[in-house]
């Protein structure tokens, strides 16, 4: 396994060209922080205001995102999602309602709907794009919100420059592929959203299909033979 120290990348790094063992995400939490790139440990675009990020330096700026990390883990619950690869950090989200999301304002489309939260962040290592982390995210994403039924919907606002994910803003070509539409459009910065009542739907069609096809190739049991007198055999002992 390769191990490399990269300007804004995770660390530790893995080869993408390496067998992999094992694919899936954890919560985000102040454990796990370190983990993310240098720009986004201090990164505070959608937690506070233009005005009150321009006056915290990067030292200031890492301190705010942890608490208000803390903040919301207390207050809320689970905000983010980690993309973990046999065990090696490769990406994350964030997300969280509006009231703890102000840099929301800043942006030509909003509001928010009432009904949903907002998907802030997507970053995935450079190293895996094209590898499905991104995916990845957005369903372990979905699983924690249906799994505590606080939410019907997640918007997100997108960007439609050419860009990939370890920007600010999540590129709408992203979310579209992943099951966002649009709810409100526009020429940079549309509003996209993702009910999670399809993505239950979803779920329970692939689930229901299983078991149709486990159906058709389970071998049926046979008929029991019946006593004379027409009762089944007696279990459990002789008769």
């Amino acid at each position: 396994m390769a191990v490399a120290h990269r300007q804004g990348a995770l660390t530790p790094w893995r080869d993408p060209g390496e067998p992999v063992m094992s694919r899936k995400t954890v919560p985000l939490t102040l454990d796990n922080l370190d983990g993310l790139p240098q720009p986004c440990q201090h990164c505070l675009f959608w937690q506070l205001d233009p005005v009150r990020r321009d006056r915290l330096d990067a030292e200031e700026s890492a301190c705010e995102k942890e608490a208000w990390i803390s903040e919301v883990l207390r207050e809320w619950g689970s905000c983010g999602r980690v993309a973990m690869v046999d065990d090696e950090a490769v990406g994350y989200l964030i997300y969280a309602p509006t009231a703890w999301v102000p840099g929301v304002s800043a942006f030509p489309t909003a509001p928010v709907s009432p009904d949903a939260l907002v998907l802030t962040t997507v970053y995935v290592d450079p190293a895996w794009t094209g590898h499905g982390i991104g995916r990845l995210l957005i369903q372990g994403l979905a699983k924690d919100l249906i799994k505590r039924g606080e939410v019907r919907a997640v918007e997100a606002f997108g960007s439609t420059r050419e860009q990939g994910l370890g920007h600010c803003v999540v590129p709408a070509g992203f979310l579209t592929r992943v099951g966002f539409k649009t709810q409100r459009a526009h020429p940079t910065h549309p509003r996209l959203r993702m009910e999670l009542r399809s993505v239950l739907t979803w779920k329970d069609e692939v689930e229901q299909a299983v078991e149709r096809l486990l159906g058709v190739v389970r071998p049926k049991r046979p008929a029991p033979k019946t006593a004379p007198g027409g009762l089944p055999p007696a279990r459990g002992g002789l008769s």
